[in-house]
């Protein structure tokens, strides 16, 4: 997923509110679940938010989000945002996160999903 640091995103010193970081965090965490589960989830947890480097107003910002492991109706999601500058494509990790979401069914319920397999 890749999106663009407006002026809106940004705090006093014109770098992106970590709430904003957040947000676009938990939305990749969302797609990659739901992707993988192909059912409704929703996020009960986030975890272990690392905060590495600022992302200035302007910057491209890249998140890559992964399942890396499942319970009976659980998935854990690693989520990195990089931080990349539209002109010199120089480009770096600035937050990384964990967020576990849940599988529901058609009846708001929590719902098994497939077995990770490593």
């Amino acid at each position: 997923m890749t999106e663009i640091v407006f002026p809106d995103h940004t705090n006093h010193l014109g770098t992106l509110f970590g709430g904003q970081a957040l947000a676009w965090m938990d939305k990749a965490a969302f797609i990659a679940a739901s992707r993988y589960a192909r059912c409704t989830v929703v996020t009960a947890r986030s975890e272990q938010i690392d905060f590495h480097v600022a992302v200035p107003k302007g910057a491209l910002v890249e998140l890559v989000a992964r399942v890396v492991g499942t319970g009976r109706t659980s998935l854990q999601v690693e989520v990195e945002m990089h931080r990349e500058d539209l002109l010199s494509g120089d480009a770096q990790l600035a937050t990384r996160g964990r967020f576990t979401m849940v599988a529901l069914d058609r009846d708001g319920q929590p719902t098994t999903v497939p077995v990770l397999v490593t």
